[in-house]
């Protein structure tokens, strides 16, 4: 059923590809706009899903496997869309996240050989209907990316996924690309090497292709 609602826009890319600049740029002109706006992330965005991403983060997981990470992303998914996500937009807001279903499909899909079944049944649980009007991936070089990572976060204190070995960046970047060409309406790729002002216009162009605004000032949002 179609209703009136807000906009999910979900961000992704690699390691240092640019996302949390650009989501606090984007973030800024719609309000400006007018717009109601929530920035959130992943893993996190409400306080069950705060506590998941510190074990996932930190490696506490990693012992357990890919198949536990996977399912500790899906709980905190859950928690996150149900707390947070699903009343935002039921109030209209225009929700921004850093990361979201698509960074499962890539770290603990494509990149860590986990069944598709098993991941598109964690996925269907995980999002219970809620899934994104627009995804921008931001895509960057891998060298480029973890330099980028690396200067942001220090080198001495890399988190669970800016560790792992270049080779395994290039696979998720390849993944994300990939992504991009098989769900064109949905997902956008954008140039990450471009100045921050040429990325935040083109981010710009593709929200505003989505977010369709009649003379009332509202949007009719899909039915999902």
């Amino acid at each position: 059923m179609s209703q009136d609602r807000g906009c999910f826009i979900t961000f992704e890319g690699g390691e240092g590809a640019g996302k949390s600049t650009q989501i606090d740029r984007l973030a800024s002109v719609l309000r400006r706009r007018g717009h109601d706006v929530l920035v959130t992330r992943e893993p996190g965005g409400s306080p069950g899903a705060e506590a998941v991403r510190h074990v996932l983060l930190s490696s506490q997981a990693e012992e357990f496997g890919v198949r536990m990470e996977a399912m500790l992303f899906a709980a905190a998914r859950s928690d996150h869309v149900e707390e947070v996500i699903r009343p935002a937009l039921e109030e209209g807001t225009v929700v921004l996240c850093d990361r979201f279903l698509d960074s499962t499909r890539v770290y603990q899909g494509v990149a860590s050989n986990l069944e598709p079944q098993f991941l598109a049944n964690l996925e269907r649980i995980a999002v219970n209907g809620v899934t994104p009007d627009l995804t921008l991936i931001l895509d960057v070089p891998t060298e480029i990316g973890l330099a980028r990572a690396r200067k942001r976060g220090g080198a001495a204190h890399p988190d669970r996924f800016e560790k792992e070995e270049a080779s395994m960046h290039q696979k998720r970047r390849e993944a994300f690309r990939e992504l991009a060409q098989k769900e064109p309406q949905r997902c956008k790729l954008i140039d990450g090497t471009l100045g921050e002002d040429a990325v935040a216009l083109a981010i710009l162009e593709e929200v505003d292709r989505v977010l369709q605004t009649g003379d009332d000032g509202s949007r009719s949002a899909r039915s999902h």
